[in-house]
């Protein structure tokens, strides 16, 4: 990280080590030298944020009712629009595992419009683009998008856009690096 002071486990105040603990519970990829990678470690230097938002962000990726596949692709849109390299980085192969096809990965990544037939697909798709490309969505997009997801569904997949926006910025006000040998996604 590039623009955050690394600071060693000891370093961190009691609040922020209490704050780490919780984060790093639940993750899968323990931390090396009390750095936890992306987002993670700018958001404990304010340990209430920090919980709230891995608590936000554990709802969007694992408790939503809109299947997984479509939130994945969600997280696409906004990553690419955001062109948030660690975020890429992380959520292509989390977007794959959940079945989203390669050429709409690809398509996505290149900021190219992908060729679309499932309608979960189309509906998760349209509706991040046009929220991040225009700021609304049109009567169209939201009434497709209620189709297939519900109105419950539509606004966490709302919810989910802003958020990963949030995570986006994060990641790219703080110039967080990829991790060591790891491609760029996006040309700098």
């Amino acid at each position: 990280m590039s623009r955050l002071e690394r600071k060693s486990y000891a370093e961190l105040t009691t609040e922020q080590k209490e704050a780490f603990d919780k984060v790093v519970a639940d993750r899968p990829v323990q931390p090396t030298d009390g750095h936890i990678g992306g987002p993670f470690d700018i958001w404990i230097r304010n340990p209430e944020l920090g919980q709230r938002l891995v608590g936000l962000g554990g709802l969007f990726r694992f408790r939503t009712s809109v299947d997984r596949r479509y939130v994945e692709l969600a997280i696409l849109v906004t990553g690419q629009f955001w062109q948030a390299q660690f975020e890429w980085w992380a959520h292509e192969p989390m977007a794959r595992e959940a079945g989203v096809p390669e050429g709409i990965i690809q398509s996505i990544k290149a900021g190219e419009a992908p060729s679309l037939s499932d309608e979960g697909d189309k509906a998760a798709y349209a509706l991040a683009n046009e929220l991040h490309r225009t700021h609304k969505l049109s009567d169209e997009t939201f009434a497709a998008a209620k189709v297939q997801f519900g109105e419950t569904g539509v606004a966490e997949l709302i919810g989910l856009c802003g958020f990963y926006g949030l995570v986006s910025m994060t990641l790219n006000g703080f110039d967080v690096g990829l991790p060591e040998g790891a491609t760029a996604p996006f040309s700098k």
